[in-house]
């Protein structure tokens, strides 16, 4: 949610993990509109295209993954002020991959594995001190794209999910909120809500009053629409445009102290987002 760097190269490490040749891809496919999707680069939708548009910033191995496609964002979203927080009395550190800070989660550089009923799992590694494990579905019809995300632990920890989907300009966005998180001096959220300015932006919106829509020149318009409720807009590229539907606010586990989302075992945190086209 904070400004990136004006080359996202310079300030964040390149990921050594590479799509081995001949992964499994998943296409899904209706009259209108086929997706991709690349689960061993970070389980992300790799490409959307309806009615002949590509909705989506595409990339590839060679590319820095957090910068295409529309990938999950998990088992936190946005950032973690200096990778650190504090849970059930104890003090833990994830990897600051946006140093000093981290950034998005952990499974978006990860490789996901497609199980039998066509879900895909992400076991979340040394970089989550708490275990557990990460689920994502796509349901294709006529009308959109729905993507649900689940996190499932095995003993009480913290958890917040998302998606960050770069859309393609030129694109037109219609967008509006009640109430802005402000940003303090490092780019994050300070947890103050304030009226919304003009854009562009980079920030993080409650109360959404409309659903965000996404009209392609001569192309589809779609709806965004989520069971998250904070929306990350970032609309500063010339190439791009972010909407994100996050289950709670950057930082959200130094922001919101003992009242952050806790996950238990056998009682998964689950949201999902959809894209819906005409």
């Amino acid at each position: 949610m904070a400004r990136k760097c004006a080359t996202i190269d310079a300030c964040v490490p390149r990921p050594a993990a590479r799509r081995r040749k001949n992964a499994p891809v998943t296409v899904l496919a209706t009259a209108d509109a086929t997706v991709r999707i690349e689960p061993a680069l970070g389980g992300r939708i790799a490409s959307l295209v309806v009615d002949g548009t590509e909705l989506l910033v595409t990339g590839d191995a060679d590319d820095h993954p957090m910068l295409w496609g529309s990938f999950p964002m998990v088992p936190w979203a946005g950032r973690i002020r200096d990778g650190r927080f504090r849970f059930d009395g104890r003090e833990h550190d994830v990897p600051r991959n946006l140093a000093p800070h981290s950034i998005h989660g952990s499974g978006y550089v990860a490789p996901w594995r497609e199980q039998d009923d066509g879900s895909l799992r992400h076991d979340f590694g040394a970089e989550w001190p708490f275990g557990g494990h990460a689920v994502q579905r796509f349901a294709l019809d006529d009308g959109g794209l729905t993507c649900t995300l689940e996190v499932h632990a095995r003993r009480p920890m913290p958890a917040a999910v998302g998606w960050h989907p770069w859309f393609r300009r030129p694109v037109d966005l219609t967008f509006a909120a009640t109430h802005m998180y402000r940003r303090d001096g490092d780019g994050i959220a300070d947890g103050s809500l304030v009226a919304v300015p003009p854009g562009p932006w980079d920030d993080c919106f409650t109360g959404v009053t409309t659903a965000p829509r996404l009209q392609w020149p001569g192309g589809p318009t779609v709806t965004v629409t989520s069971s998250c409720d904070h929306w990350v807009v970032y609309d500063e590229p010339q190439h791009a445009l972010c909407v994100e539907p996050q289950s709670g606010p950057p930082d959200e586990f130094n922001l919101r102290g003992t009242d952050v989302t806790t996950v238990l075992p056998g009682r998964p945190l689950v949201a999902w987002m959809r894209l819906s086209w005409r």
